[in-house]
Formats: C-alpha cells, structure tokens, sequence
C-alpha cells in the first residue's frame, strides 16, 4: 500500500537549515529559523511552554483532562503533557478531521478534551467537523492551536489570517487570543473550567512576559486597561496587545498619550468596556489584531460602536486581504504593519 506523502513544512525542524554566511561587506541575512522565530524581543523575559506546563498542573486534580493532536505534540507544548500522562495522551495523526471527531467522542463520554494542531488546520481542514461534531452538539472541547495569524513565515499554508473570522462565526464556540505567557497559564484552568466547546490561539515554545507587570487576571468574556491615555485608544488582542504597549512607550516621546484596552475574549466580545472606553470624547480608536482586517476583532469591534451609536475617530492595523508572502518574521511584521515601529508610524500619521 502507498504511503501518504508528508504535507511540507510540517515537520518544521527540517525546515530549518541554515543560511550560508554573508558576502563580506553583505547586509547580514537572516536564516530561516526566522521563519519560526520567537516573537519576544531581544532580551525579553520569556516563560517556556506555557501551554503545556499549565496543563500538566491542570492535570493533578483533573483526571478528566486528556490531550489529543494531530501529529504536532512537539510544536503545541502538548509534549510536555504526553510525558507527564501517557495513558491520557492520544496522537491521532495528519489526520484532522478525525481529531475533532474523535475529541468530541471523549468530551460526550464526559472527558475534557484538549486539543492541538495548527490553527490553518483546525479553521480550515477540520472546520466542518468542529461544526458538525463540536459545536453543534456543544461538546466540551478546548481546541488550542499554534501558529496563529502571522505568526509563522511559511506562507498562506501555515498562515491562519482568518481563524478568528470563521470560528467567531460558529455558534456555541468561544474564541479566545491571549496575549502572553503570563495569560495562557491563567486561560488553561479557566477554559477547563468553561462547559462549552472553546477556541484559543495558541503561543508556543518561549513565549513573553509582559501582563505580569500590570497586575493583569484573565477573565472570560472581559476585556481590561491596562494603561489609560488622552490622546489615543488601542484595542487589542493577543500579540498586538504587547505590540500596543511597546507602541505607547515608543509615542510618548513623541507627546503622544495612549491607552491600550486588551480584549483576550473574542467571543463573547466585552462590549460593556469597549463602548466605555471608545466611548470617551477626544481620543482616535484602533483596533490592533494579529488578522486579516476581514471578521476579525476589528470588525466585531466596529459594528458594536455602530449599533450603539458610539461613533469616534476609528482606524484599523491588521492583515490585508490576501494571501500573504513567505519569509523572515521580523521583515514580515514591519511589512503587513504590525510591527512596534509600523503601528507607531501609522498611529502618528492618523493624527496629522
């Protein structure tokens, strides 16, 4: 019998070859583990696997909690889980859809299923079978995926532009974009603790620290300020949460003063706080997203200032809508403009 090809680019250590070395007096390049690097910055604090460990904790008073992915145990931090619970521990495979199916089979016989993939894969491949077998049922599911929005520099088949879009879209699920590691170790017990099929997008390996400094305690469904400005209003989530706050440090040498509201709940969307905030006269309002600017969290915040009647100065940094190139993701960030330096350039020029 013919064995199945491997997809490529999924094993992803085999991607990352080195480069050759410059030419003398040559612009340095950068190798391709820049494709999958960490997005902390230079001598961030970070905290490794965060995904992982948390649910390992998790798992000492939990014997419901089982942990199911399709092939990429390593590069989810399920791994880490695997190790400490092989009898709880279930490798399905390239093979997603059957993933889902198989979640939802373990959550109806009143298990806690985790599950991991990459978000390409759980919004697009499996995205019936979540439908179908999750949501529709409202089956106890945690799927947590790795690689979200621009996160990876392998192109549109690892690029999950628009997850947040299509599973905002699907009733019964939750959807959540933390921002750090200090975040995911709090989301891990409180989803858990949720009854209902969630969605959350996941950061892996070495993931920053920022929250921890801001007395910041995830809560499901409400978003929080973490910094209060006159001047401008970002509202973020997941990563550009913490690009949001190195851009307020960045604009107030600039006299520029900006509040960031992070907004880790996509769905159920806080719109209580959201209206509050934008709702305060003299301030330009951002919605900052690590996605296409199509259904994402820009758009969710738009139409709930609209169908209040809030109508302040509104602007978006995100994704476009296309498939997006492949390549180094520190050149792609200031390309698609959500790195610190392109959000400062953009807020600043909104401002005249």
């Amino acid at each position: 019998m013919a064995t199945r090809p491997r997809r490529a680019g999924r094993r992803e250590d085999r991607m990352s070859r080195p480069t050759p070395a410059p030419a003398t007096g040559a612009k340095p390049k950068l190798k391709t583990s820049a494709m999958i690097a960490s997005i902390a910055g230079e001598g961030q604090r970070t905290t490794a696997a965060p995904f992982g460990n948390a649910l390992v904790e998790l798992g000492k008073t939990r014997e419901d909690i089982v942990g199911l992915t399709a092939d990429l145990a390593k590069y989810t931090d399920l791994h880490i889980f695997a190790k400490a619970y092989p009898d709880r521990f279930y490798q399905m495979g390239m093979a997603e859809q059957l993933l889902m199916g198989a979640a939802s089979g373990l959550a109806h016989e009143g298990f806690t299923p985790f599950v991991t993939t990459y978000a390409v894969f759980a919004s697009r491949r499996a995205y019936d079978f979540v439908h179908q077998t999750i949501a529709e049922e409202n089956r106890n599911v945690k799927i947590v995926c790795a690689l979200p929005g621009l996160t990876s520099g392998y192109g549109p088949s690892h690029q999950a532009a628009e997850d947040l879009a299509l599973f905002r879209a699907m009733p019964n699920l939750m959807v959540i974009d933390p921002c750090d590691a200090h975040e995911i170790e709090q989301a891990v017990p409180a989803i858990a603790a949720h009854n209902g099929p969630v969605y959350m997008r996941l950061l892996r390996g070495n993931v920053p620290l920022v929250l921890d400094e801001y007395d910041y305690k995830f809560e499901i469904g409400k978003a929080k300020l973490l910094r209060d400005g006159a001047d401008v209003l970002v509202v973020s989530s997941g990563i550009m949460t913490m690009r949001a706050l190195e851009v307020a440090t960045m604009l107030e040498r600039d006299k520029v003063d900006v509040a960031v509201l992070h907004v880790p709940t996509i769905k159920p969307l806080d719109t209580a706080t959201i209206l509050r905030e934008a709702g305060r006269s003299g301030r330009l309002v951002v919605v900052a997203e690590n996605h296409t600017v199509i259904g994402g969290l820009g758009e969710a915040v738009a139409g709930a200032l609209l169908r209040a009647g809030v109508h302040p100065p509104f602007r978006q940094i995100g994704l476009p809508d296309e498939f997006l190139d492949a390549g180094a993701l520190p050149t792609l960030h200031d390309r698609y403009g959500i790195s610190a330096n392109a959000m400062a350039a953009s807020i600043k020029g909104w401002l005249g």
